[in-house]
């Protein structure tokens, strides 16, 4: 075979298993299972050697020489999530609350507790909602006020939504009763997946808030059919990682973010295609990077809430 002619043992090896396989079976399955079977060097000297063979395989070889030889900015492996900590009962007038820090991103959550819920919920039910911001200095630079500005941020408009969407997911209106949950959702610090810790952060003040109206006699029994938390993921020069922080959220060719219950059952996916469309088995790798992310948080989640 003149193509692996004058080529290193383990050059040959894995371009003649390359073409076994055939271009159309090597999926992202197989690139991963060669990237961790070859040692950093040998995927160096394999794409040295192969500039010479089908533009297919070269190509693949590339890829696998990219897939572990990028290295995070934190160290962290491709499936392992930022330093995780939650601090609850932060606030000492809100219902429920607690300070989550994902790595360098800070979100202060807190639960207030009304006895009005909003006029489109029918009577004897009540209602979650949020409401989510970001403090001037929370970013490099300091970014305005929504007062200054007198109209809400698009981007916290549609953030705080999604919070909302994600928290009411698992709340039964009907055993809630006729109290209006708000979720406020301040960024101290943000550095990647705010929207993600606020969602996460968010369900901890608000179980609290529920542990306190149980104890005031307002609520039977918690209202509630499951966990939530989300967590972000992306592809950053082709490679799959959970738990984006800004500089690979910066540089990511995907982005997703995905909520889940304790069920492993899906919420919400707002997955982005930032610099090129992705394919349905990619968006398959990054949910189930993110379903193992979620399990980690909805652990930590339970062991503060004493479950």
């Amino acid at each position: 075979n003149k193509e692996i002619t004058g080529l290193s043992h383990m050059t040959s090896l894995v371009i003649q298993a390359l073409k076994t396989l055939g271009k159309k079976n090597v999926t992202p399955e197989v690139i991963q299972t060669l990237s961790t079977k070859l040692s950093l060097s040998e995927k160096q000297t394999c794409l040295k050697e192969a500039t010479e063979s089908t533009d297919w395989v070269y190509d693949t070889i590339r890829q696998i020489e990219r897939k572990l030889s990028m290295t995070r900015i934190d160290g962290r492996k491709q499936d392992e999530l930022r330093p995780v900590e939650i601090i609850p009962n932060i606030n000492k007038f809100a219902e429920g609350s607690c300070l989550i820090r994902c790595g360098n991103t800070h979100v202060l959550c807190t639960a207030s507790v009304e006895d009005r819920p909003p006029r489109h919920v029918p009577e004897g039910e009540g209602w979650v909602t949020a409401e989510y911001s970001m403090l001037p200095r929370a970013n490099r630079e300091r970014s305005r006020r929504d007062i200054s500005k007198l109209k809400l941020n698009g981007r916290s408009a549609e953030i705080q939504r999604l919070i909302g969407r994600a928290l009411r997911s698992v709340v039964d209106m009907k055993k809630l009763g006729p109290w209006n949950i708000t979720i406020d959702c301040d960024v101290l610090q943000g550095d990647g997946g705010t929207r993600t810790a606020s969602i996460t952060g968010g369900f901890v003040s608000m179980m609290l808030a529920f542990r306190k109206m149980m104890e005031a006699g307002q609520l039977a029994e918690y209202p509630i059919s499951g966990y939530v938390a989300a967590v972000s993921a992306g592809i950053v020069d082709d490679v799959p990682l959970l738990d984006l922080c800004y500089e690979e959220d910066s540089a990511a060719m995907v982005d997703l973010n995905c909520v889940m219950d304790d069920q492993g059952r899906l919420i919400e996916i707002q997955g982005t295609g930032e610099e090129r469309p992705f394919t349905l088995d990619e968006q398959r790798q990054l949910v189930e990077l993110c379903e193992k992310g979620i399990r980690r948080l909805q652990a930590v989640q339970k062991e503060i809430l004493g479950v």
